[in-house]
Formats: structure tokens, C-alpha cells, sequence
């Protein structure tokens, strides 16, 4: 007698749903983040000591970094891939603030990783141009303040431009509120990068992510950039842009939830707090 397909005897095992551990959301922010990096660094890079592009490929190539590492941690985490945007979402949307720190230094550590690998693979042409490792191709790996620009309008700018960020992200990741669909949101988050880079890029090089910003100072700090901490006038900059994105996080953060969450429609189903939205 042969046996039914459907029988328990030959039936499949039911896949048991996986909660990520949070040493898997740690990976995922690693690996996000360094996905994040290896576009962005690596094309300041082309840009500067290769030749190749212009200031539109390096606005682009930001862009879509954010886009891919959102891809990449999104379903896991959300893909914050940015400090700033962890400490507003723990603030702002209930995330836990057990994670804040661990997700930071997975965030930090995934910069780092990622401008290591730029930083060997671009060593050739950055020493042709640059022997010395000078602030002439110090820009590849950190941000600087521009010419005539001075530290605290530096520090203002990114404050600006991080609040920008995360008041777009969280309007793009609440379900209550018109976000886009969850596949779409990813490379609309891209755009937002992109647009910030277009609009306010050349006062500080819109770091908007101390991550994004330290981790790759100190891999050029560790790798002959002796000067990496300071600006060309000689004083400490690390700072700003670990300090002043946060900052603006906040604003933000607190922006949306004045202005607009407050006065959104409830929803039927809301979306899991402190979580950027990635994925139905």
C-alpha cells in the first residue's frame, strides 16, 4: 500500500522561525556597515588617487553604499549602520539601550575593517601622489572641513545634515507613517545619502555617521596619516564629526516626533519599535 505524499511518515519538517541572536545582529551591522564603507572610501579614493570621477561619483557611490548595507543587515536588524541613527532610535522609538554600545563598536569595527581594505588596495596610488601621507589624501578616509570653513561651522553643518538623515529615515521607515515599499526602501534611503551629499557636502564632507567618520580616521591613523586626528590648521578634529552627528540625530529625531508622528493617524498594525523598517 503505498503511502499518501501528505503522510507524516514523508510530510517535510516545518522550518522553525530564527530569532537573530545578538551576536548575529552584530555581524550584520558589521558586515552592513563595511559594505557601506568599501563603497564610499573606495571611491574618494578612485576619485583622489586613482584620477578617476569627479565629485557626482562620489555622491553616487555613497548612495548606493547606504543602499547595499541596508540590503545587506536589513532583514536582521534594520540596518542602522550608524551610530547616530542607533542612539535616536533608542531615544526616539524604544530601541533597547542594551544595544546601543554593542551595535556602535560593530558599526565602528565594520568602518575600520573596510578602510584597511581601501587603504591596502589603493596604497600604490596613494603613495605616488601622497609619499608623505598628508592632508592630501587624508580626505580619502575622514572628513575635513573645507577651505575657509571654520570648526564650528564644521560642527553646525553636520548637525544639520544628520538631522536631515534620521528625520528622513524615521518618515521612511514608519508604517503609520507614507512609507515606501519595503524592498523600495533601501535605495530610497540611498537617495536621501545622496541628496545630503549633493546639498550639504562641502563645508565638513557630510560624514553624518561617527562611524562612518572614526573608523576609517583611525585606520588611516594606524596605517601613516599622522596628522589624522587634527585638521590642516593644526587643532583636534576627531570629535566633530563623532559629536556633532549625534547631536543632530537628535534634532532629528525629535523634529519628526514634534512635527509630524504626533499628529499621524493610528495605525491598525504598528510597526515594531526601534526599528528601521526593511522588510514586510
Amino acid at each position: 500500500m503505498s503511502h499518501s505524499s501528505s503522510s507524516p511518515a514523508t510530510a517535510p519538517a516545518r522550518a522553525v522561525p530564527r530569532t537573530p541572536t545578538l551576536a548575529g545582529e552584530l555581524l550584520a551591522e558589521f558586515a552592513g556597515t563595511a559594505i557601506l564603507i568599501l563603497f564610499g572610501v573606495g571611491v574618494v579614493a578612485q576619485v583622489v588617487a586613482g584620477k578617476n570621477g569627479g565629485d557626482d561619483s562620489i555622491h553616487w557611490a555613497w548612495g548606493l553604499g547606504v543602499t547595499m548595507g541596508i540590503y545587506v543587515a536589513g532583514r536582521t536588524t534594520g540596518a542602522h549602520l550608524n551610530p547616530a541613527v542607533t542612539i535616536a532610535l533608542a531615544v526616539f522609538q524604544g530601541f533597547s539601550w542594551k544595544k546601543v554600545l554593542p551595535y556602535s563598536l560593530a558599526q565602528f569595527l565594520g568602518a575600520f575593517v573596510a578602510a584597511l581594505v581601501v587603504r591596502w588596495t589603493y596604497a600604490d596610488a596613494i603613495d605616488a601622489l601622497d609619499p608623505g601621507h598628508t592632508y592630501t589624501t587624508q580626505g580619502i578616509f575622514s572628513t575635513l572641513p573645507g577651505e575657509n570653513v571654520s570648526i564650528g561651522t564644521a560642527f553646525l553643518d553636520q548637525v544639520v545634515g544628520t538631522a536631515i538623515l534620521v528625520f528622513l529615515i524615521f518618515a521612511i521607515s514608519q508604517t503609520k507613517a507614507m512609507p515606501p515599499g519595503a524592498n523600495l526602501a533601501p535605495f530610497i534611503v540611498g537617495l536621501v545619502v545622496v541628496g545630503i551629499g549633493m546639498a550639504w557636502g562641502s563645508n565638513a564632507g557630510y560624514a553624518i555617521n561617527p562611524a562612518r567618520d572614526f573608523g576609517p580616521r583611525l585606520a588611516s591613523f594606524v596605517s601613516g596619516y599622522s596628522t589624522a586626528m587634527r585638521e590642516p590648521g593644526g587643532a583636534f578634529y576627531f570629535w566633530v564629526p563623532i559629536v556633532a552627528p549625534v547631536l543632530g540625530g537628535l534634532v532629528g529625531g525629535g523634529l519628526y516626533k514634534v512635527l509630524v508622528e504626533r499628529h499621524l493617524p493610528d495605525p491598525a498594525a504598528a510597526e515594531p519599535e526601534g526599528r528601521v523598517r526593511t522588510d514586510d
